[in-house]
């Protein structure tokens, strides 16, 4: 059974210890304390801190996932640009109400951390990563043309990332997963700027910055929003 950590809402321990001193914070007796439990009633649940980092991390990780999963679900399959912009709303919408969630996922490191075997979040680490594949699979019938003469092999990719993406995808050509890692690049550069605050001074409304973002990726990829 583990206790009642879960996600990183404006009420949990994790989040609040996160916000206030980032990874170093994360301990078994500061979480038991903003808990008001006893040190050695959290070591009942968990046995390392290692064991509760992990835990966050799955957690947050799959709520990420759930929620461009969920996004791309709900977006017309038939309009491939509604479906990547949907897709990465939601991915940004995420990071923004959980900001010191997204940094322990794609950001700053936890001092001494070591994840198990196979990453701490393996399930929804695929969900994301396919679904990133995903974006290029469906601009790919538009915008395949434009890399024609793409010199990609399959060796210039990770074989972990090419055992998750070519069993989902098997039309998708090696310049398809390059292009798929170009959208990513767009989408995790900008959120990553928001989050850890380097557009503040640049602009008063990230929001328009990255809606032109998307309006821009997509006429980039040959297709367009509907109407």
């Amino acid at each position: 059974m583990v206790p009642p950590v879960e996600g990183f809402g404006d009420d949990a321990a994790s989040d609040r210890l996160m916000a206030a001193g980032g990874p170093d914070a994360i301990t078994l007796r500061a979480i038991a304390r903003e808990m008001g439990m006893t040190a050695n009633a959290i070591y009942g649940y968990f046995a390392t801190r290692d064991d509760l980092v992990t835990t966050l991390i799955n957690e947050l990780y799959t709520a990420l996932a759930d929620a461009v999963d969920a996004a791309w679900a709900e977006a017309p399959a038939a309009h491939p640009a509604d479906r990547i912009q949907a897709w990465a709303r939601a991915f940004r919408g995420w990071a923004l109400a959980n900001p010191e969630g997204f940094r322990l996922i794609y950001g700053d490191p936890v001092p001494g951390y070591q994840a198990p075997e196979g990453g701490a979040a393996p399930d929804a680490a695929h969900r994301v990563c396919t679904g990133i594949a995903a974006l290029a699979d469906a601009a790919w019938p538009h915008t395949g043309r434009l890399h024609a003469r793409s010199d990609f092999q399959w060796s210039d990719f990770d074989a972990g990332l090419l055992g998750k993406v070519r069993p989902a995808f098997p039309e998708l050509p090696p310049a398809g997963v390059a292009l798929a890692l170009h959208i990513w690049g767009h989408l995790h550069g900008l959120v990553s700027l928001e989050i850890y605050g380097h557009l503040r001074t640049q602009t008063v409304n990230p929001d328009k910055l990255f809606r032109e973002e998307l309006t821009q990726l997509v006429r980039s990829l040959g297709v367009e929003p509907e109407e």
